[in-house]
């Protein structure tokens, strides 16, 4: 495999383990800080002294993190529970056995049906936290093939700024997984084309100073060998 569509969190940890994986482009892919129906939490500051399910260490841990630290708390206000798997979180979350979580669409989306409340998004919070990488020997010798798949990509992106959800209902339904019964509800992001990650980008200085001061990389760790931002020119 050449390439993936990944997390500025994994991607950091794999890079720093000497796996050289380098992010070439952002992604809008939402992720949600979602409350259970009986939880009594209306908003972010409610979450205090609540239950919330992450996967330690990973992007979902990142956003709740950001989330609590946008209306001043921090992971010592909640009680975190680890449970990796995205539909256990969100089965326990309907049985009332955790208070919150944080969920990719479509889990929120199905969790919204079920009289969940989506509090936050990172969108709203101003964080964009997924990417596209490829390995460094990928780049080193298909990087003219990774340009044209970018053109594809941009391609994509105008399709959907200009075609309705009903355009691609099967795409949704059959690849991606949303249940029929909740295509009408179904926002697409406002995609733009392919853009290139920089030093300078908050949101991955923010995801690499989250990981250092958890020491799970070391402080002297280098984003420009975590980025190549030359292939979506």
């Amino acid at each position: 495999m050449d390439g993936t569509v990944t997390d500025y969190t994994s991607a950091a940890l794999v890079n720093a383990a000497g796996f050289k994986l380098k992010l070439t482009s952002k992604c809008q892919a939402p992720f949600y800080i979602v409350a259970g129906s009986e939880s009594g939490v209306n908003n972010l500051s409610e979450l205090k002294g609540k239950k919330i399910a992450v996967s330690q260490n990973t992007v979902i841990d990142f956003c709740v993190d950001m989330a609590l630290q946008s209306v001043g708390l921090n992971q010592n206000d909640v009680q975190k529970i680890e449970v990796n798997k995205i539909p256990l979180r969100l089965e326990m979350m309907r049985n009332n056995k955790i208070d919150a979580t944080g969920l990719p669409n479509p889990f929120a989306l199905i969790a919204k049906n079920d009289n969940c409340k989506l509090i936050a998004s990172m969108d709203s919070l101003g964080y964009t936290v997924t990417g596209m990488g490829f390995t460094e020997k990928a780049i080193e010798n298909k990087s003219e093939n990774i340009k044209k798949m970018y053109a594809a990509y941009n391609d994509g992106a105008e399709y959907l700024r200009t075609h309705s959800i009903e355009d691609i209902r099967d795409i949704l339904t059959k690849d991606l997984g949303f249940p029929q019964a909740l295509i009408e509800q179904v926002e697409i992001p406002a995609y733009t084309e392919a853009k290139p990650l920089t030093i300078s980008d908050s949101d991955l200085q923010a995801v690499i100073k989250w990981l250092a001061d958890r020491k799970l990389i070391d402080n002297s760790f280098n984003i420009n060998e975590l980025i190549d931002s030359n292939l979506t020119k």
